[in-house]
């Protein structure tokens, strides 16, 4: 079987200990070395790859070990086609995913790196510690033996001192050491309620880029991480299907979250996406076949899209003969009120009777699996899908047919069973792939 370019996973041993912003910086610097770099993200997280699209140049891709069957990861693997060197970032720790396999695995980054032949760097916050983290480091390499092991990255090293105890213990623990980044307080990305902020509202996300280039050049041993860089088999399959030849998707601040290997399977399928804005108060194209609204935060710009009246008018038109589909803040959209976290009502499309509150926030987070109980853009009735649930709003009615039996990853029911009415669907979780048959 031939093989695919070289590839690395850039992991931790938990969130926040710093690996986005190297793996930021190892895309730009790597690129900046004239270097063609394929970035990929490990997990459902569609907030990294947009950040990973800019400082890699190239389009980045999840590979979900949880939601996606062979065929899918195997097309989506395609897209490294023409690089020389693939980076992927893990989420969460190394090792985490959920207690129940889903499509090809439990989801977790281990998983990913196994999959795909792509040996771990990970990335230890040395900070507190000196030759204690060795041990978190030998163990991380040892829990699976046969996972690739390329050594560590050593975080917020406090000192020279610090450093040499840190290495000191990696290397009676045989652990080799790629670099040593000195602890900087203005190497965090910004964050809001739902995480890091998307890429396009970064204040100056180039110049940071830059930044975090320059440091991992200065502190990371470039062609160590190039050297340790191992190809996998490649993999053959196909990406999602269009659900509609025309597609009017709204794309702004508001609505920005849509997986991209969703979205390249659908141009790659011969599908026009025919981008609109409603926050500019942009009516959907009126030749489209669908209307498709994304996630994002719709209730951080819920006056704006209540006054956006040809968006709104040229919404509903299309509705009276063509279907909508709207996901999580897509979903919240296509509904009757929004209320923001100040407890102010927003009229929304109206094309479902949902009514969401951002004022009385409960965390939503994890798989799901659905099961259609109606046809929705794309899928018939019956349907088994897989997805991604990620939002702090509260439905506080949803009164039309529900649209799906769903589940989270263990089978447990959620009340978030989506709704139709109508042209007019939505689900709350983020469409991954249908479930292999």
């Amino acid at each position: 079987m031939t093989k695919t370019a070289p590839g690395i996973l850039i992991s931790a041993p938990s969130s926040g200990t710093g690996k986005t912003t190297v793996m930021l910086g190892l895309l730009r610097a790597l690129a900046e070395d004239g270097l063609t770099v394929q970035p990929f993200k490990s997990g459902p997280d569609y907030i990294d790859p947009a950040f990973h699209r800019a400082a890699a140049h190239r389009p980045s891709f999840n590979i979900d070990t949880w939601a996606m069957h062979e065929g899918l990861v195997g097309g989506i693997s395609e897209q490294s086609a023409g690089a020389d060197i693939i980076v992927a970032e893990g989420s969460m720790g190394l090792f985490d995913g959920v207690a129940t396999r889903g499509e090809s695995g439990f989801g977790s980054s281990a998983e990913t790196a196994l999959k795909m032949g792509w040996p771990v760097v990970l990335v230890i916050d040395v900070g507190g510690q000196a030759q204690s983290a060795a041990a978190t480091a030998l163990g991380f390499r040892s829990y699976n033996p046969d996972l690739p092991f390329a050594g560590v990255i050593l975080n917020r090293c406090a000192s020279p001192r610090h450093e040499r105890l840190a290495r000191l213990g990696m290397d009676q623990a045989g652990v080799k050491v790629l670099g040593v980044l000195p602890r900087r307080g203005d190497l965090a990305l910004p964050e809001r309620h739902l995480g890091l902020i998307q890429a396009v509202e970064h204040p100056d996300l180039e110049a940071a880029i830059q930044g975090y280039a320059a440091f991992l050049r200065d502190n990371v041993d470039l062609d160590a991480i190039k050297a340790a860089a191992k190809a996998g088999p490649a993999a053959t399959g196909t990406l999602p299907k269009p659900p509609a030849q025309r597609i009017a998707l709204a794309q702004d601040a508001a609505f920005s979250f849509t997986y991209p290997h969703v979205l390249t399977g659908w141009r790659n399928a011969g599908a026009e996406i025919l981008p609109f804005s409603p926050l500019a108060d942009e009516a959907p194209a009126p030749d489209a076949d669908l209307v498709w609204l994304p996630g994002g935060y719709p209730e951080l710009h819920a006056g704006t899209l209540a006054a956006a009246s040809n968006y709104l008018t040229g919404l509903k038109k299309h509705a009276e003969t063509r279907p909508v589909h709207g996901e999580c803040g897509g979903y919240m959209a296509l509904g009757d009120v929004l209320i923001d976290k100040n407890g102010i009502k927003h009229k929304m499309a109206g094309l479902l009777g949902l009514v969401t509150s951002y004022e009385k926030r409960k965390f939503h987070l994890g798989y799901r699996q659905a099961t259609l109980h109606a046809p929705m853009p794309g899928f018939d009735s019956g349907a088994r899908l897989r997805g991604h649930e990620f939002h702090y709003t509260t439905i506080l009615e949803e009164p039309d047919a529900p649209l799906a039996a769903v589940g989270d990853a263990d089978g447990n029911p959620v009340p978030e069973t989506g709704s139709i009415k109508g042209n007019a669907t939505g689900t709350f979780f983020h469409l991954i792939a249908e479930a292999s048959t």
